[in-house]
């Protein structure tokens, strides 16, 4: 009995002590866990994403060029695969996604800019969790979204524009344009975009519009192409073109199936209505050129399929099949108006039609979302005050566009002003694959 005792005397406050120093399991529970499935499942999302620029985007601007100009975009496209890959590792993810933000004069400019905290992926190890998934891969999937939308500025300037010009641009416009918008958006909880409760799901805002109003900026200030619209410039390779049209649509579901970073049924929902509305804006397309010319082009088709993926991208982590088929149908009939009437009207010269596409397929998924994103329409966002959400998107899109189109005039003034933006007219003439790259696309 004594012994019994002696052992409980001994045993009660050890376990009393180590029961106070023990975590709660509450605490346990808050510690982000790896899952295994989402880590899968974003892998190959990355890969996707990355896939959308190399060869996908590539090809289908590759092909809507001339022949003299095809080695140039693709040129563009991988050398920006490079360059905004080591930006984003010095300093881009950090200024993106570092939640500490940048403090100056004692004043925190969280709301728009992160700080330096994470750059050269500081304290990032391969056992930090986000969310569910390691950072490292946080890090690679959001770095395939700072690759595609440089490289989506590139046609609106395609056929005219020096390479060293071209990089410059796209370097200063990730760090000054990109990174502040994706911040304010993704950054997380004090990010200015975030706190008003913008919803964008895969980039409608941080992709498509910063990367349309750059374009029409852009094409404005570089000036028309030689001959451009008395010439008749017709893509060289439509073949390229389908192909890099099938390879972005696959693409894309890496684009907005994986932005919610998780393999669920918000992932496959995300998946079906990027599918159905890219199939209702290509047959939107198909209908209006065979009523208008009596004949439905493969050019129509592959530019209305496009604009119906950039449409549905910020809006397909809270619609269903409803809004999907709404957004298609307008976004269909939109930027066919803007890549034609519009475009001719006012006499500029996107040369892949960018800001039609891009730019407004953004701003119309960016608006629709409000109404199909509520439950009443078949959203998964609950209930939602459509009249104010509109009002929160609209403020989100005047922002977005007013700023991406000061800052890309402020930088391609300044860079016309230094090394010029543009080719001399005989290197344009013989076309920038020889004059630029010495080299030629096809050999006959």
């Amino acid at each position: 009995m004594n012994s019994l005792l002696k052992r409980l005397l001994v045993a009660v406050p050890v376990a009393l002590v180590a029961f106070l120093l023990a975590e709660p399991a509450w605490a346990q529970d808050a510690k982000p866990t790896l899952n295994k499935g989402d880590t899968a499942w974003i892998i190959v999302a990355t890969a996707l994403v990355l896939f959308m620029n190399i060869p996908a985007l590539a090809f289908f601007y590759g092909g809507l060029v001339r022949t003299k100009n095809v080695l140039s975009v693709l040129m563009q496209c991988l050398a920006l695969t490079a360059a905004m890959t080591v930006i984003w590792l010095l300093f881009g993810y950090s200024l993106s996604f570092d939640a500490e933000g940048m403090v100056k004069d004692e004043v925190n400019l969280n709301s728009f800019i992160g700080g330096f905290g994470k750059a050269m992926l500081s304290g990032v190890t391969p056992d930090t969790i986000t969310g569910t998934i390691p950072e490292i891969l946080f890090f690679a999937f959001q770095m395939t979204f700072a690759i595609i939308t440089p490289g989506l500025i590139i046609g609106a300037f395609a056929e005219r524009m020096k390479f060293s010009a071209m990089m410059i641009f796209s370097i200063l416009w990730l760090i000054l344009v990109y990174c502040p918008i994706c911040h304010m958006t993704w950054g997380g909880p004090g990010g200015y975009f975030a706190d008003m409760g913008v919803m964008d799901h895969a980039g409608g805002i941080v992709v498509h519009i910063t990367a349309g109003v750059a374009a029409l900026v852009a094409c404005i200030i570089i000036g028309k192409r030689k001959g451009y619209p008395e010439l008749p410039m017709p893509p060289h390779n439509l073949t390229m073109t389908f192909a890099g049209t099938a390879m972005l649509w696959v693409g894309w579901y890496g684009f907005n199936a994986g932005s919610g970073l998780k393999a669920d049924g918000g992932a496959a929902m995300a998946l079906l209505v990027t599918h159905i509305s890219a199939s209702v804006a290509t047959l939107v397309w198909i209908v209006i050129e065979w009523v208008k010319n009596g004949k439905p082009s493969l050019l129509g088709a592959a530019t209305g399929a496009i604009a119906g993926l950039a449409a549905v991208t910020p809006a397909s982590g809270f619609i269903g099949p409803l809004g999907a088929l709404v957004i298609g149908m307008v976004s269909g009939v939109v930027c066919y108006v803007f890549a034609t009437a519009i475009k001719f009207k006012f006499r500029y010269d996107d040369s892949l039609d960018v800001f039609g596409v891009h730019g407004i397929g953004g701003i119309v998924g960016t608006l629709l979302v409000a109404v199909f994103a509520a439950e009443a329409y078949g959203g998964n966002a609950g209930e939602v005050n459509i009249a104010s959400q509109l009002g929160v998107q609209s403020l989100a899109v005047v922002i977005s566009v007013v700023y991406t189109a000061i800052v890309s005039a402020i930088l391609l003034i300044a860079i016309d002003k230094t090394i010029g933006l543009r080719t001399t007219e005989d290197s344009e003439s013989e076309g920038l694959d020889t004059s630029l790259h010495g080299e030629t696309g096809y050999n006959y």
